[in-house]
This record gives structure tokens, sequence and C-alpha cells, in this order.
């Protein structure tokens, strides 16, 4: 990694000040893109390729909620403190080691052998993603220091997600029917090495005297870890059950200690100033219920259609199309309506789109007709699409250019958390309902109500949605 990321002249030069005044490197924004790109497929690929690999590794439904929230539970535990390294050795270095990371775990993830590697693999692959998430946005504020420009980039930096999105649930059903779920992983190698050729050619990021809060990524680990556990096997084994409680129980001690390591720790990995913040604030619970709503969305979805439809998996890809087809349309659409009306009314009107699309799933039963469920579910990712974009800029707006490394891991450590806890909530309902209908439909409703919540406390931010917080 260092010979492929030594500086060079064209390095020197891509990025360059005069370049940097005429909005930013097209070289940082597709470094960025593609990472962003990466983790977002990982996070979804997986989904419609569970049955598979329930068949040929074994396990249950606990089992298999563990390969999704193997990754995104990592990946939220760490990011606060790769938000912090971020800053502390530059985001170029940071987002260059995090690559080749995420590109040894996606073959070991490929080549497992039984279940428990897959998890632990999966567990590295999402640790690499969560230093890759934050540095490569903080790559792209870095590189368009124009705001207006910069809103552009972020909105084409989430097209690198959204067409993550639209694609994740169709190619993990054609590998998967084609070549195997394997190569799901496989895929991965030779777009990360695309990524470190690109990455090679920007120029290295400022470093800031950041230190690494110890306690507080353990406490982090161990909360978050433990309240997935609780949650996951509570639904499988019931909620009385002895470790379940003692779980859930650390769970909450873990989080009690982290606040408190926040509140009087020399070098808190996550300020509490930035909490001060009603935009901050607002965009942490706005981007929980976002990826809660969307992430729970295609877990559930996913199984209802192979196991309770007898679809095929890759005609369980296929039924995503429709929802995720004019994602990266919508994301652009989101940063004009922005610029024209500030962050307000695409995050609110997102959020009620989704609301929307979440209501109307719980007509969905056992005999619906299968493409009559796809668009149904259009309105859930439209809602999204339209919020992430206006919702990122206007965080980053609000705070200090040189924190936008740990602004940003603060932000989507609160949206994988969102879809962590999703993945094993809905998991439990579904464990724990008579029939698989009664538990999707309780999945569907709690998720609207939590956007509904989520678009009333959007409402009380300022119309243009700036608001600094003091570092």
């Amino acid at each position: 990694m260092k010979s492929l990321l030594k500086s060079s002249p064209a390095a020197r030069t891509a990025g360059s000040a005069p370049e940097a005044a005429r909005g930013g490197s097209p070289t940082v924004l597709g470094a960025a893109l593609l990472g962003f790109f990466l983790i977002s497929l990982d996070a979804l690929i997986v989904t419609v390729a569970l049955p598979d690999i329930g068949r040929s590794l074994g396990g249950g439904m606990s089992g298999l909620q563990w390969v999704v929230d193997g990754y995104t539970l990592i990946f939220a535990a760490l990011m606060l403190s790769a938000g912090a390294l971020s800053d502390r050795i530059g985001a170029r270095r940071a987002y260059g080691g995090g690559l080749v990371l995420f590109a040894l775990a996606s073959a070991a993830c490929g080549l497992a052998p039984a279940l428990g590697v897959l998890v632990a693999a999966r567990l590295v692959q999402g640790g690499a993603a969560a230093v890759m998430m934050p540095t490569s946005l903080a790559l792209v504020r870095q590189g368009f220091p124009d705001q207006a420009k910069r809103a552009r980039a972020i909105a084409i930096w989430t097209v690198g997600g959204a067409v993550a999105v639209a694609a994740g649930p169709v190619l993990g059903g054609a590998l998967t029917a084609s070549a195997g779920w394997r190569w799901i992983f496989f895929l991965n190698l030779p777009a990360s090495l695309l990524a470190l050729v690109l990455l090679a050619r920007v120029p290295a990021s400022p470093r800031l005297p950041s230190r690494l809060d110890s306690v507080g990524q353990l406490t982090t680990v161990v909360a978050m870890g433990a309240l997935t556990y609780g949650v996951i096997e509570g639904g499988a084994e019931g909620f009385g059950r002895p470790f379940v409680v003692v779980s859930l129980l650390v769970a909450a001690a873990a989080a009690a200690a982290f606040l408190a390591a926040q509140a009087r720790g020399a070098h808190p990995m996550l300020p509490l100033p930035l909490l001060r913040s009603r935009v901050v604030v607002v965009s942490l619970v706005v981007g929980f219920m976002l990826n809660a709503a969307y992430y729970g969305g295609v877990f559930i979805f996913s199984l209802y259609l192979q196991q309770e439809r007898g679809q095929t998996v890759l005609h369980a890809g296929l039924m995503f199309i429709p929802m995720t087809a004019l994602v990266a349309v919508v994301n652009l659409a989101s940063a004009k309506l922005a610029e024209l009306f500030g962050p307000r009314v695409p995050m609110v009107a997102g959020q009620l789109i989704g609301t929307a699309g979440l209501l109307a799933l719980l007509t969905v039963g056992a005999h619906t007709n299968v493409w009559a469920v796809a668009v149904l579910m259009v309105p859930v990712g439209l809602g999204g699409a339209l919020t992430v974009p206006a919702l990122t800029a206007m965080l980053l707006d609000a705070v200090p250019a040189d924190r936008a490394g740990t602004a940003s891991a603060v932000l989507n450590t609160g949206r994988q958390v969102g879809g962590a806890i999703a993945v094993a909530v809905f998991g439990a309902l579904l464990a724990g309902a008579d029939t698989f209908l009664a538990g999707m439909r309780w999945s569907m409703l709690l998720a609207a109500a939590g956007l509904v919540l989520t678009a009333g406390a959007t409402l009380t931010l300022p119309r243009d949605g700036r608001r600094g917080v003091e570092m």
C-alpha cells in the first residue's frame, strides 16, 4: 500500500490549490465515491443470498442475522474512532488502509468454510468499512472548499451509495444464482484495487493532534455488541432467558460508562459539544430511522419473497429494482431542492414519502402479486434518497471544516446503528409472532411510527438548517 500511495507529481498536481479554487478534484471525488459504493454494496448484497448461505453453511434465523449485523455492528461501533483516526493521520492515509483491509476481509468471506468464519470475516470487513466511510466523506469535504460545489459533490458521492443500493439485491441475486454466493464477496477485489489506483493520485490530507479514546471505544463495542446479541437471541430464545437479560444489562451499563467517559475524558471520541447543536441531534435521529426503515425492510422482504412466496434468489433480487432504480436521480434532485428551498424541505418530504410506503406495505398478504409488492416498496427507497443528501450537506455545514471526519463519523454511526438494530428487532418480531406476516406488519408499523416522529423533529430546524457548533 505504501508504494501505491506514495506521493508523485500527479498526486501533487491533483487537488492543487488552483484546482481546488475551481471547485475540487474529480480524482478525489472518484476515489471517495468508489469506496462508498463498496461499503454500501456489502451492506445489502448479502441480504438476498441469506437463504443460500444458510443452506450452504447451516445456521438458523439468528445465525443469518449475524451475517448481516456482524458487518453493520462493527461498522457502527468503530466509526467514531475512525473519525478521530482520520483527523489524526490524515483522511487519505486512513482511507487507503481501510481499502486494503476491506479487500482482504472480502477474500476471507468468499473463502469461509463455516458460518462462524464468515461472521468473523464480516466483522473485520465492517471494521474496514468503518474507516472508509468517514474518511471518504472527509476527502470530499477537504477537496471541495466551496460550499455550493461541495453540496453538489456530496450529492454525486451519495450516487455511489445509491447505485450500490440499486445494484445490491439484483447483483447479489444474479451472482448467487449463476456463480454461487461466494462471488458476492470476490467482486470487491478488483473494485478495491481501482479505488487504490485513484487514491494514489490524491494529495496527502492535513493532520490534527487528535488522540484515540480507548475507553470510549471499548465501551461502545461492548454496548452495541451486547444490545444486538440480546435482541437477536431474545427473539430466538425468549427475552426472559438469563443470558439475554444479562446481555441487555451489560449493554445498558456499557452505554452509561461510555457517556461518562465522553463527559470526563480529555480526548473523547464523541465530542459532547456536537450534541449541543439541534442540527446535529436531529441529523442523528433522522439518519438512524432512515437506515432502520430501509435496511430492515430489505431484510424482511428478502425473506418474505424467498421463504413465504417461493421466489428464486434471482427473482427476489429483481423485485427490488423498482425501489432502487430512481434512487440516484432522486439523490441529485435532493441537492437541487436543498439549494432552492433549504435542506429541511427535501428532508421532511423524504421522510413522509417513506412513511407512506411503509404503511402501504401493511396491505401485503400471502397472495399479493409479487410485482405489486415491488411497486409498494418504491416510496421507501425514494424517501431515503430524497433525505440523505440534504441531511449530509446540512450536517457538514454546521461543523468546522477541520472536524468533518468526526462529524461524518457521528452521522454514519447513527445510521449504521439504525440498520443493525432494525435487523435485530425485526428478526425478533418475526421469530416471536404467530405468523411471518404478523411479524412483518409489526415491523413496518414500528418503522413508520419512527419516521413520523423524526419528520416532526426535522420541522423544528431552521429553514436553511445552518447552526454552527463551537468545538
